[in-house]
């Protein structure tokens, strides 16, 4: 099934494609893929909008399994996100997550025993435990999705005048970036605070940070001092 649904895929659509083979091979209803930067989340592949969604409500609250997997270099397994330990852990983005029907979150990390450079996230709308044997598939996975961010060659046809294969896949966050360079400019702080100001303007009105983001760096938004 995972060669299957690699045919024929060049290398910027194999983070979405391996989204999809794990919603197939998987009891989860999602999957996304992030790369670890910087203290936010970018997202680079996602099995549907809900899913998008839900890797940038970690990106904007700072805070959930993916993070911490990315953290800790381990997997990160919130089983139940409607009670208990996994809600009273995270409980905004459990709030967040278990609104739009997401029951738990299983994050497992991208990389090796030295370095983790990303996660791929699985979204269930049922509450409950991954078996063994489908956790080893979620790593099996998280293994080819390691590979394919680092190990597939930087441009997409091999040639020089090509573009990377990531690029484009990650130009909303290029943004956030952007605004963040805008704010410190701006408010004299330093890079953590301006990202703390952006992901507390954007919790404030119930936005994401690529949303606050793109105003600031178009000039529709600009953040007070206090």
């Amino acid at each position: 099934m995972i060669a299957e649904g690699m045919r024929d895929a060049r290398p910027g659509e194999i983070p979405f494609r391996l989204c999809r083979v794990a919603v197939q091979l998987l009891p989860v209803s999602g999957a996304s893929v992030c790369l670890r930067s910087n203290g936010v989340p970018v997202r680079v592949g996602a099995s549907s909008e809900e899913a998008s969604h839900l890797a940038e409500i970690q990106a904007t609250l700072g805070d959930g399994p993916c993070l911490r997997a990315a953290e800790v270099g381990a997997p990160v397994l919130a089983a139940d996100l409607t009670a208990g330990r996994d809600a009273r852990r995270w409980p905004v983005f459990a709030q967040q997550a278990t609104a739009v029907g997401v029951r738990a979150v299983y994050s497992m990390p991208l990389g090796d025993e030295a370095v983790t450079v990303g996660t791929l996230d699985l979204y269930r709308d049922t509450p409950g435990q991954l078996s063994e044997q489908e956790l080893r598939t979620a790593r099996l996975l998280a293994g080819l999705m390691t590979v394919a961010l680092i190990a597939l060659p930087r441009e997409e046809n091999g040639s020089a005048g090509d573009e990377p294969w990531l690029s484009g896949l990650a130009t909303d966050h290029d943004e956030v970036y952007q605004a963040i360079g805008m704010i410190m400019a701006q408010l004299g702080v330093d890079s953590d605070e301006a990202l703390a100001r952006l992901r507390a303007h954007a919790f404030v009105q119930d936005r994401t940070i690529l949303e606050v983001a793109h105003d600031v760096v178009e000039h529709r938004k600009r953040l007070d001092p206090d």
